[in-house]
Formats: structure tokens, C-alpha cells, sequence
């Protein structure tokens, strides 16, 4: 939409968010707008699809930085009585020493002479952004104003994984429901078979000049709204826009070793540009489930494996699991409990082509019950264990 629609909006209203809000804030109440009155949860439901339109719309504008700056600006002027109809208004003259000038807004809030020529271009190129012309200033181009073409809004959304999908990477398709090219106009916003013209009356600026006494003032082409084309026959389907808004599957590609938390970056797949402009991002933030057997650190993967006391005091190999298969350890004879035995390159893949280690942490695993032989054995053993010198706490609490 033209950024002079942006006078008659509240978006800070529509998310029910201060403008002071942060970042954070409005992105936090905007996902709850969206996720109480997404299409796919209220079919056929026209005021929860109204209410997730207007919170998309509001934050495509206040969720990107430089969008939220220029619609603060203006509603600063349209508060201040700054900018109406007729674009700027006021009297008076600039006083001088040997006497008055004409005097063009475009002094101060431009680039060339006068007070702007220290700014770089100052409040005019806020201005220029905003309508749809840029700056053009007195030494560039020949004081030709450009089009300012901003690209479509980020989207975000999410995703909920298997730990081991997340460590080995996996594809999935998610279906979204946002504005998207109009397949009718191939995103032109004009009808099949003719195309967007040149705004005669702006000569494509988006902006038309006028003196009034003194000064002179610069206001956004009323033919063409401040986009610098015009379209004669719009498209039926998308009103001219260029962009409609429906559901679409797209599949991504989950990448091996993603943490929980993490985003993955879909260029291009955000919200569709008006007109043709350029789509804006996804964004998909992934959730992963914990797993019953394994965690990790890092790269590393751990899992705890219960052992006896035997395997521990004499030694042995155990069969532990991995993400692909199992793996012999060996565990060396007087091994202590809770020790943590490393299996190299048996991990989680890396990008470089490498994997973590897998760390291995050994837990004795009491019997409950034990047969008269098995008994018998561990009370010979017990003697034997003592008449050798053995005390489990000769170096415990001070002994």
C-alpha cells in the first residue's frame, strides 16, 4: 500500500501495543493476533480473517525498523497539523538581509542551498521515502526524483521437530497463509494483456510541485497516489496490487545439528511486494523435542548407560546407541562409576563435513533381587574384598 494511507491507520492500535512499544513487543502481540485468528483455525470465519489481515498489514509497517520510522514521522506532522490535503501549510517568509526570497520547502527539507545543504539531504529524504519520491537534490541527476521500491514484509513461523530429525537435518513442508503474487497479473497489479504506465502528471516522481505566495510546497501525486505509475485496468483479482492473499505449501530444509530456538532463513518466501516489488524473508524458528536417550553439548552427543558392577571392576565391552546405529565400547577394568568414556566422530554432523564425539557415561546398575548362588558368591566375595584391605571410605569424611 501507498505510505499515504498510512495517515488514516492506527497500527499501533490494531496490535493493541503503545508506541513506545520495543521491538519485541509488538513482534510478541502481533504472533498472538495472528495465531488467534489464523484462516486455517476459523474457515469461513470473515472477521478473524479481517482481524489477521489488519494485524499483518500493521505489522509489516511497525515490525520493520525503517518502515516504523517514517510512519511515526508522519503522524508526528499529521498530528502537528504538519501535512494535509494541500501538503504543507503555514505563512510567512524567510527573513534576510536586504530583504525576502521566494523560499521552497524543499531548502530546508532537501538537499541543494539554505539550511538543507548541511543535512545530507535531511527530513526531505524522510519525506521523498515516505510519498514515494526520493531526494532528489540539486546535484543529483539532474534533481530527477526516484521511486522508492520497497520489498514485501519478513514472515515468521514455527516449527516443532524430533531431536533426531534436528541432529541428522530433515525437509519439511509448512503451509502459510499471507499475501502472495496474484497468479492472474503475474504481480503486476494490471490486468492480463496490458501493463502499468508512466505517471503523466508526476512524470513518474510521485511527487507534483506548487508555488503559494513564498513558498512551495511538495505533495504526493494525487493521480498516482506517490507510486509514479499508473494502472488503467487493474487486475480484477487483486484490485492492482499486485498481491492476494492464500495458502501455499513450502517445503524446508532443515539443516543437520539445529538447536532448539535456532531460525532457519528462507529468502524471497515472506510476504509478496506490491506490484512486483521484491518478496520479503521467512523466517522459521525450530522447537525440538527432547529425547528419551539422548542430549547433547554442542556438537557432542551424551547418553548415560547402565552397567554392573563386574563390567565396572573388571572390565569388559558394552553396546551403546548412536544416532545411526550401535557401537562397541570398551570399558577398562576399574572404570569408576559415572565416568565418561569418548567415542570419537560418533556425534553430531557438522558443517565442515565432521561429526562430535559421543560421550558415554557409565551408571551401576544394582540388582534388586539376587538367587542363593549369585548371594553366595558376593558374600565370599565381600570377605575376600575386605581381607585384601579394601575400605570404600578410607578417604571419606576425614577417615
Amino acid at each position: 500500500m501507498a505510505q499515504k494511507e498510512w495517515i488514516d491507520k492506527d497500527y499501533y492500535k490494531v496490535l493493541g501495543v503503545s508506541s513506545s512499544a520495543s521491538a519485541d513487543e509488538i513482534k510478541k502481540a502481533y504472533r498472538k493476533i495472528a495465531r488467534d485468528n489464523h484462516p486455517d483455525a476459523h474457515p469461513g470465519d470473515e472477521k478473524a480473517e479481517e482481524r489477521f489481515k489488519s494485524a499483518s498489514e500493521a505489522y509489516s509497517v511497525l515490525g520493520d525498523k525503517e518502515k516504523r520510522a517514517e510512519y511515526d514521522e508522519l503522524k508526528r506532522m499529521v498530528a502537528s497539523g504538519g501535512y494535509g490535503a494541500g501538503g504543507f501549510g503555514g505563512s510567512g517568509g524567510a527573513g534576510r538581509a536586504g530583504g525576502t526570497r521566494d523560499f521552497d520547502i524543499g531548502d530546508i527539507f532537501g538537499g541543494g542551498s539554505g539550511m538543507g545543504g548541511g543535512m545530507g539531504g535531511g527530513l526531505g529524504d524522510i519525506l521523498g521515502d515516505m510519498f514515494g519520491g526520493g531526494s532528489g537534490g540539486r546535484g543529483g541527476h539532474g534533481g530527477q526524483r526516484t521511486q522508492r521500491r520497497s520489498r514485501g514484509a519478513d514472515v515468521e513461523t514455527e516449527i516443532t521437530l524430533d531431536f533426531r530429525e534436528a541432529t541428522k537435518g530433515v525437509t519439511v513442508p509448512i503451509r502459510l497463509t499471507s499475501p502472495a503474487p496474484c497468479t492472474t497479473c503475474h504481480g503486476s497489479g494490471a490486468k492480463p494483456g496490458t501493463s502499468a504506465k508512466r505517471c503523466g502528471t508526476c512524470s513518474g516522481s510521485g511527487v507534483v510541485s506548487e508555488n503559494r505566495g513564498a513558498f512551495g510546497f511538495s505533495r504526493p501525486c494525487p493521480d498516482c497516489n506517490g507510486t509514479g505509475t499508473r494502472i488503467d485496468d487493474p487486475c480484477t483479482d487483486c484490485g492492482g496490487s499486485g498481491r492476494v492473499t492464500r495458502t501455499r505449501t513450502i517445503t524446508v530444509r532443515v539443516p543437520a545439528g539445529v538447536v532448539d530456538g535456532q531460525k532457519v532463513r528462507l529468502a524471497g518466501q515472506g510476504e509478496a511486494g506490491e506490484r512486483g516489488r521484491a518478496a520479503g524473508d521467512l523466517f522459521v524458528t525450530v522447537h525440538v523435542r527432547p529425547d528419551n536417550l539422548f542430549t547433547r553439548t554442542g556438537d557432542d552427543l551424551k547418553v548415560t548407560v547402565p552397567v554392573s558392577f563386574s563390567e565396572l571392576a573388571l572390565g569388559g565391552t558394552v553396546t551403546v546407541p548412536t544416532l545411526d546405529n550401535k557401537v562397541k565400547v570398551r570399558v577398562p577394568a576399574g572404570t569408576a562409576d559415572g565416568m565418561t568414556l569418548r567415542v570419537r566422530g560418533r556425534g553430531v554432523a557438522k558443517r565442515n563435513g565432521h561429526s562430535g564425539d559421543l560421550l558415554v557415561t557409565v551408571r551401576v546398575t544394582v540388582p534388586k533381587h539376587l538367587d542363593e548362588g549369585a548371594a553366595s558368591a558376593l558374600r565370599h566375595y565381600a570377605e575376600e574384598e575386605k581381607r585384601s584391605g579394601f575400605d570404600p571410605r578410607a578417604d571419606w569424611a576425614g577417615n
